[in-house]
């Protein structure tokens, strides 16, 4: 296996790497306001990397973008079950505004260095 490295051939520490997946990661999550399909992508490496450590400012990280994922799938569901008496498009508002509070608080997190709430 090999090291990454930066552009002035330094390897990059193993923090660093964490940084740079968690970056992909809120990306992926934020660009599913377009295309769905990529907070899949995200959940994904969540899941891969939670299990690396658990502790640090990361495994907070990919927590709390876990948790994002599968509550918003969940309300999802019943916003889903409720929208045939009217209610669940007040909930897919109310879910929306939920998800972009929970993007945006963690990457304001993030490029702060700052670990994220976790149960």
């Amino acid at each position: 296996m090999t090291m990454a490295h930066h552009p002035d051939n330094t390897p990059a520490t193993r923090s660093e790497i964490e940084r740079n997946v968690l970056l992909v990661t809120y990306v992926l999550y934020g660009l599913a306001f377009f295309a769905g399909v990529t907070a899949i992508a995200g959940v994904i490496i969540n899941h891969v990397k939670i299990g690396d450590r658990r502790d640090g400012v990361a495994w907070t990280h990919h927590r709390w973008l876990m948790r994002t994922f599968w509550f918003g799938v969940l309300w999802s569901l019943v916003c889903l079950v409720l929208a045939g008496v009217g209610i669940g498009l007040v909930g897919y508002v109310v879910l929306w505004i939920w998800f972009v509070y929970r993007i945006v608080r963690g990457v304001l997190a993030f490029a702060e260095h700052r670990a994220m709430p976790a149960p």
